[in-house]
């Protein structure tokens, strides 16, 4: 029956035995149990259990902690955490004990007294480059279970890994005004990195409005209620000792344009309809104008009136306007993202206007002379009244102020003869149009001019002379003309005619292309000899040639290639493995030298980019490995000679394998291990030795030795019997190279010496022909188990000895004696 209840429940009724299992209990409720016996008469008096038994499993110590892992090793500390065990034994667990074992001892040790049932704890006070092994066990009130599994060997050293970045958001982010937005994303790196958002190039700071929360692996920005100045190129900077990452997001915070700014220009009115323009928002909202909405209402009404809502253009006609009535205009600028508030006009009466004529075109000037020119120009729109006068103008090109240059009126003619110029000075002159409504603009000045009598043609250019030539091109130089004809030299016409030939070619086709006293004449054909001729053009035309004195033959003048080095090629390179080596020259000489570039004598790799231009060339090898490195030779070499250069290029990287690794002085506990240098130190000074044992029988190597810098190590702590191999690595500042290992397993056993000689020798019997031995063992055995004896026989008065046999027992038979 149940503890709290009276009435008992039968469990069986055919039980011979003295036992019974009793099924269908719940557990942890209590219960009392009675047992009767029962014979052909009938059943006899219960006997009761004394006290109540509450129903449980038997409590056990718990299993095996699970997922033992190193979450962070520094030099002197090792974080760990771990998970409960699968089953807790049938109880509560109270307690976890943690152990340690460094590597090349035998037994592991209490490293706390806490009972870390967070299930984390970070281990502190180790000494840097020991390495250690960990494990845990769990404890309940019946006592510790079973420790974990051990943890790989750590060596204490800090962790560096230079940070890195992913990002939750896109580069382009847009958001409505009065939204909030975020930016989040995870980042990672040791040490910790430093977490900074910029926006624009300025660092962002919290306020009622910005939020930044930064965890250790996350990051995040928050805007609240976002508004237009919020736009901007956002970034956010992950930085450590190792290095630095970036991410960027351009935020638009976009919302309806302002109005669009006025004030509303009434470009044109007439007494039924209007042209007005504006100008388009200050602030477009983040989002292109899509359109403008124009509106116009009648002062007298209160009534707005649509004119139209799809005109990109800041300026409409308005349309369908009753003559004497004054009107308002009203515009409102339109973006996806709403309509802004309207521009509003002053009032305007719808009638005809007349206005002042138009600027007229820019006036031509002809027939100058040194006191007088004469101004021509075109009849502009009268602007709806008859032009009555035209008025010109004139001003010194370095003068501020116009001049009338006659108070007569000039009409109806459009062209003036100006006089009293002064000779020599540079003139302007413009134009205006005069109507009853008044003077209208002026037209745009004209070119200027000089007062001074009409031009000549130049006279022929001085001295011309071919300076310089190559295979197909002749370069000339020559002197301005003596005599300019009073006009300015446009430039130079260059023609050039073959040998034994009539006709002469252009060289240039305008003046104005040659406005220097030196042209350089192409398309040459190499070999033959050509004639040169130079003329000078103002603008009267032409002067007379001025002819190159002798005969050009053209063919390449002769130079020696000359070097001059980049500071990348002046001194010994260092690079690091992984990085672009670019070496690069400036080379000169006629003809242009051909480029060759080698390392050691031989083609360089075809990994490199070799670039030739016509001033130099340049060597570049991306991701450079520490075969890259060299003696790389830069060699220029024309008709007229060589040049070579040369430089040393050293890639910085790991070492190579130590060489003739040994194994010497083999005891039942330990060895000697002797190797030599790596042939490659990286480029770098070889820091330390990191050496490492492994038992034949098992995967995991172990290393014994990770700061040494000899070249020879005592390998202590070998089990006797057991095969072990051993292997050695070099490290320098940029890391650990490759290792080099036994060429087979050694047995860590003493040595071994020959046995000492046999006791007591002596005949048992002797025949005819034969003769029975035996004898006893001897005193020492040499370190291992004797595994034969050799019996030898010698006839009496010889010298030698004969071998018989090597028999495994203390007697032997000799025979054939």
């Amino acid at each position: 029956r149940e503890a709290d209840r009276r009435a008992w429940t039968p469990v069986s009724y055919t039980v011979t035995r003295q036992n019974a299992t009793i099924q269908g209990l719940i557990e942890g409720k209590a219960y009392f149990f009675r047992i009767a016996a029962e014979n052909l008469i009938g059943m006899g008096p219960f006997t009761e259990t004394t006290k109540e038994i509450v129903i449980r499993d038997p409590i056990t110590v718990p299993d095996r902690p699970e997922d033992l892992e190193v979450k962070a090793v520094t030099k002197n500390s090792v974080t760990l955490t771990w998970n409960p065990p699968k089953y807790n034994g049938g109880s509560d667990i109270t307690m976890y004990v943690l152990e340690s074992r460094l590597i090349g001892k035998d037994k592991f040790h209490k490293v706390t007294k806490e009972k870390m049932l967070d299930r984390k704890f970070t281990i502190e006070g180790l000494k840097e480059g020991d390495t250690y092994e960990y494990r845990v066990s769990a404890c309940n009130i019946v006592g510790q279970g079973k420790p974990s599994f051990c943890t790989k060997p750590i060596t204490c050293k800090d962790e560096i890994a230079p940070p890195t970045l992913d990002l939750d958001f896109r580069d382009k982010l847009i958001v409505r005004v009065g939204e909030a937005f975020s930016l989040t994303g995870r980042y990672s790196g040791k040490p910790a990195p430093k977490v900074t958002w910029l926006k624009d190039d300025t660092v962002l700071k919290e306020d009622d409005r910005i939020k930044i929360k930064t965890t250790p692996t996350t990051l995040c920005l928050g805007v609240l209620k976002s508004v237009r100045e919020d736009t901007g190129k956002y970034c956010v900077t992950v930085e450590n000792s190792t290095g630095s990452r970036k991410g960027f997001c351009q935020v638009n915070v976009v919302d309806r344009p302002s109005p669009p700014v006025g004030p509303v220009i009434f470009d044109e009115v007439y007494k039924d309809h209007m042209v007005v323009s504006w100008k388009p928002p200050l602030d477009d909202g983040g989002s292109e104008i899509t359109n403008y909405i124009i509106e116009k209402k009648d002062t007298h009404k209160d009534l707005w009136m649509p004119v139209t809502s799809a005109t990109v253009k800041t300026t409409c006609k308005v349309p369908k306007l009753l003559e004497g009535r004054e009107y308002q205009i009203r515009i409102y600028a339109e973006n996806l993202y709403g309509i802004s508030d309207p521009l509003i006009s002053d009032e305007m009466k719808a009638k005809d206007r007349f206005r002042v004529p138009d600027a007229p075109e820019q006036p031509i000037i002809k027939d100058v002379t040194k006191d007088s020119a004469v101004v021509v120009w075109n009849k502009p729109y009268d602007g709806g009244k008859p032009i009555t006068n035209y008025i010109v103008e004139k001003k010194e090109t370095m003068a501020t102020r116009w001049v009338r240059v006659t108070k007569d009126p000039i009409f109806p003619g459009t062209k003036f003869k100006v006089p009293d110029l002064l000779e020599g000075c540079e003139y302007e002159f413009r134009v205006s149009a005069e109507n009853e409504i008044g003077v209208g603009d002026p037209s745009p000045p004209s070119k200027p001019i000089f007062a001074r009598d009409p031009i000549a043609k130049p006279s022929p250019p001085v001295n011309p002379e071919a300076v310089d030539k190559t295979k197909n091109s002749v370069d000339l130089s020559w002197q301005p003309p003596r005599h300019d004809g009073n006009g300015k030299i446009i430039g130079y016409l260059i023609e050039y005619q073959k040998v034994g030939d009539e006709e002469w070619k252009k060289a240039n086709l305008t003046a104005d292309s040659c406005p220097e006293t030196k042209y350089k004449v192409t398309g040459l054909t190499e070999g033959l000899t050509y004639k040169f001729r130079v003329k000078a053009v103002n603008a009267a035309g032409e002067s007379d040639p001025a002819h190159v004195p002798d005969p050009v033959e053209v063919k390449d003048r002769l130079e020696p290639p000359e070097l001059i080095l980049d500071a990348n090629m002046a001194r010994e390179q260092h690079v690091k493995a992984g990085d672009t080596l670019r070496l690069s020259a400036v080379i000169k000489g006629v003809p242009f030298p051909k480029v060759t570039w080698k390392k050691e004598d031989h083609e360089v790799s075809p990994k490199a980019d070799i670039e030739v231009t016509g001033v130099g060339s340049k060597l570049e090898i991306r991701n450079t490995v520490h075969e890259d490195g060299g003696m790389y030779s830069l060699t220029v070499e024309n008709p007229a000679g060589s040049k070579t250069v040369s430089v040393k290029v050293v890639v910085l990287d790991k070492p190579g394998p130590p060489r003739n690794l040994k194994v010497s002085d083999v005891r039942s506990d330990s060895c000697y291990l002797t190797w030599m240098e790596p042939e490659d130190d990286g480029g770098s000074v070889i820091t330390n030795y990191v050496v490492e044992r492994k038992d034949v029988a098992s995967a995991q190597w172990v290393a014994i030795s990770s700061s040494s810098k000899k070249r020879s190590h005592l390998a202590k702590y070998l089990m006797e019997g057991t095969q072990y191999q051993f292997r050695v690595a070099a490290e320098n500042q940029f890391g650990r190279g490759p290792y080099v290992e036994t060429l087979k397993p050694i047995k860590a056993i003493d040595p071994l010496h020959p046995p000492g000689p046999p006791k007591n020798l002596h005949h048992v019997d002797v025949d005819k022909t034969e003769v029975s031995l035996a004898w006893n063992r001897p005193d020492r055995d040499g370190g291992a188990e004797i595994t034969g004896y050799l019996v030898e026989y010698q006839e009496d008065g010889a010298d030698e000895w004969t071998k018989f046999q090597t028999v495994p027992m203390l007697d032997c038979v000799v025979t054939g004696l």
